[in-house]
């Protein structure tokens, strides 16, 4: 059993073109559309799974690069989350912050040592 990405799908493709697609391929066990939450629009990608290997590479390598309403479809075998590096959400890149920035002097950095020596 393999399980395929599917992406850069043209947002008018349906779950079941997705499905028949795959299918001139091989047996196609499920074929799923990523939707977005909040508009409920296709998100442009999608996963589809075939349950003979010879026939999901077969697939891949007739349909990655396959036009459809002028979009050149990027297919691959699908990555397990857990060997797809973590992305931060946090929008930062880690490391020191704030520090050294305030007072009444206008910030610099301040020392630990005694001014008076």
């Amino acid at each position: 059993m393999m399980n395929i990405y599917a992406g850069n799908l043209p947002y008018s493709l349906k779950e079941q073109d997705l499905q028949a697609l795959f299918a001139e391929h091989g047996d196609v066990e499920k074929a799923t559309i990523m939707m977005d939450r909040e508009t409920g629009r296709s998100r442009g990608f999608g996963f589809v799974v075939m349950p003979e290997e010879g026939q999901a590479l077969a697939a891949i390598s007739a349909l990655n690069g396959h036009e459809i309403d002028g979009r050149a479809l990027r297919i691959n075998e699908a990555k397990p989350k857990e060997d797809r590096p973590r992305f931060d959400r946090s929008g930062g890149g880690g490391g020191r912050s704030g520090g050294g920035r305030g007072g009444p002097r206008g910030g610099g950095r301040r020392n630990n040592y005694n001014d008076d020596y």
